[in-house]
């Protein structure tokens, strides 16, 4: 039996660690437990893989896994500002001149525009989970109930080695920006090592200082971070409204003269590229058991964050165009340059302070995020539940905290900034697509409820909305091929999501906040997102595939088990109360 100690030995234990608190199930009791375990995988999976948890379950029983509560202290403000904090870091910086110049010319607007229609039907459908789910798996937890366990183990794995990725290369960036204040290269506050691989020689103890200091903010205090993220974004919007205003006087209306130099085209390649700009609000999805009412706080937060993040965006973006023909941005820092061939090269400085402080407060929604997501895992077994520990003190994460902090500063402290802007990966539009997929299911199918008509009718236009947003994406990815391809996928999607809209009745209504105009808005969610992924390269589906592989083999080996111990245990402990609630009424 898996025994309640597992998570009572996490306050018990203090500093000293034991495997109890790593692989406490009876699976991994002793290697005769272990053997039969495996020899039983078939079965364990058969009972794993489509196994859906409830929302009761996970609102109840795996909170009281991690033995203390996280402290309530937010509400819809510290919403909005964690929410402009974690998208709006340096992306408006350095993704507006490739989408320009290369792609969208002065049109780059509407490719923020459009790419930012995008993420926001993605945060309707995040908002919809956030509001009934309020727990700190996010999308996690979203799918654990509609989807099971076995796609929520999938995703969560992929995200968080994405959450990785960004935090190392924001902490290396914020080193190189750091350097531009001081009229330094960043690899002179770097330390070469000779002999070392050219892409992990120059190593970086700024990047690490920064990791190291993030936490510790996180750890102490949920609170406290909020306001430092919220004083330290008011003053990255400030700074970006100087810029607005200092670029307005150099504006040339003649730069608009050639708006959309690649047409149609170009303006939907920028914007697959500037969706990048617009990931990190997930994060905030994770926030869910520490605001004070969610019902109202996080569709106020959620949403308006980003409606405020899109309107900035457009207008800086517009701004930028203003400066400089689009054919004379740079790459690579548009604005700093921009600046400097208006004879205001003292503006560069003002530039990189903003892009620092706009990565500090992404770095804390970033290890934020983390931190919660990787709790949540802990409490169902698929990751060592000693992650699942509150601190009752500070009401915060601190385990899941610092053992994400030195995963990022490992790689933050090692690996250049050209590998890691390549290992963008595929894995936030899945989470994405998963997520308003889960909505559609949620809303459209309650077990024991929906008939078998509705529920293969639900399962056949389903697999139509995506097959159809999977040809869309090809179509796209395989070149100029005109209009002929989408004039068969679109009302193919169309007819599909009028179908489930017609045919399958709703089988449940949100309590408090809800979607609007479903089952449309999450359907165009899939088939954005789905759209968008037809943009990124071979090698990023390639290292998608290769990491689910990993993750596949840890958890036939090792979460499966652990999992389904815990599974059966809760039933156990479901079942024995049952028992005693009929017995002490019978006893009346």
């Amino acid at each position: 039996m898996v025994t309640s100690g597992s998570d009572n030995s996490l306050k018990k234990r203090g500093c000293a660690l034991s495997k109890q608190d790593f692989l406490p199930e009876e699976s991994f009791q002793s290697w005769g437990n272990y053997g039969k375990a495996l020899c039983s995988t078939k079965t364990r999976l058969k009972d794993r893989l489509l196994a859906r948890s409830d929302d009761n379950l996970e609102l109840h029983e795996m909170r009281a896994r991690s033995e203390h509560q996280m402290k309530k202290t937010l509400n819809w403000w510290d919403l909005i500002w964690f929410g402009i904090g974690a998208v709006m870091g340096a992306g408006i910086f350095v993704l507006t001149g490739e989408a320009a110049r290369n792609y969208a010319g002065p049109a780059v607007v509407i490719s923020y525009l459009i790419s930012g229609i995008s993420a926001l039907l993605s945060v309707l459908c995040y908002t919809e989970f956030a509001v009934e789910l309020p727990v700190a798996g996010g999308s996690f937890a979203y799918l654990r109930v509609e989807l099971g366990d076995f796609i929520a183990y999938i995703a969560a794995g992929n995200i968080l080695f994405e959450y990785v990725v960004a935090g190392a290369s924001v902490a290396r960036s914020w080193t190189s920006y750091f350097a531009t204040l001081c009229n330094h290269d960043p690899n002179d506050f770097r330390i070469h090592m000779s002999s070392f691989a050219a892409d992990y020689s120059h190593l970086d103890p700024i990047a690490v200082a920064v990791s190291v200091a993030v936490c510790v903010g996180a750890c102490i205090s949920m609170k406290g971070s909020s306001r430092f993220n919220s004083i330290a974004t008011i003053i990255h919007l400030l700074i970006l409204l100087f810029i607005l205003i200092a670029g307005l006087t150099k504006a040339n209306p003649a730069n608009y003269e050639v708006f959309a130099p690649n047409g149609v085209r170009g303006i939907l390649k920028a914007s697959a590229v500037l969706f990048f700009a617009y990931v990190g609000f997930d994060g905030v999805a994770t926030l869910g058991e520490e605001v004070k009412n969610p019902g109202r706080d996080i569709p106020i937060g959620l949403i308006g964050s980003m409606l405020i993040t899109i309107t900035v965006y457009c207008i800086l973006s517009g701004t930028l165009c203003l400066m400089q023909p689009y054919s004379e941005i740079d790459v690579d820092a548009p604005f700093s340059k921009a600046f400097q061939a208006a004879g205001m090269n003292w503006a560069k400085y003002i530039v990189a302070l903003g892009a620092l402080k706009g990565m500090t407060v992404v770095l804390l929604a970033n290890i934020i995020g983390q931190a919660r997501y990787f709790t949540h895992i802990g409490r169902t077994h698929m990751a060592p539940p000693i992650l699942a520990a509150i601190n009752e003190k500070t009401g915060t994460p601190v385990n899941a905290t610092v053992i994400m902090t030195v995963a990022n500063a490992i790689v933050a402290f090692f690996t250049n900034l050209d590998v890691l802007s390549n290992l963008l990966s595929i894995s936030t539009l899945f989470i994405f697509s998963l997520v308003a997929l889960a909505l559609l299911v949620r809303r459209y199918y309650v077990t024991g409820e929906t008939s078998n008509s509705d529920q293969y009718k639900l399962i056949g236009f389903l697999a139509v909305i995506i097959g159809s947003s999977i040809a869309s994406a090809a179509y796209w990815a395989a070149g100029d091929g005109g209009w002929v391809g989408y004039a068969v996928t679109v009302p193919i999607w169309f007819l599909a999501t009028l179908g489930l809209q017609i045919s399958v009745k709703q089988a449940r209504k949100p309590k408090m906040w809800g979607v609007p105009l479903l089952p449309w808005l999450p359907s165009a969610c899939i088939a954005a997102n789905v759209f968008i992924m037809g943009s990124i390269d071979q090698p990023s589906f390639v290292r998608f595939i290769f990491w689910t592989l990993l993750l596949l083999v840890y958890y036939l080996f090792v979460a499966l088990h652990a999992s389904y111990d815990a599974a059966r245990e809760t039933e156990r402990t479901a079942n024995a109360s049952r028992a005693s609630n009929i017995e002490a009424g019978i006893a009346q």
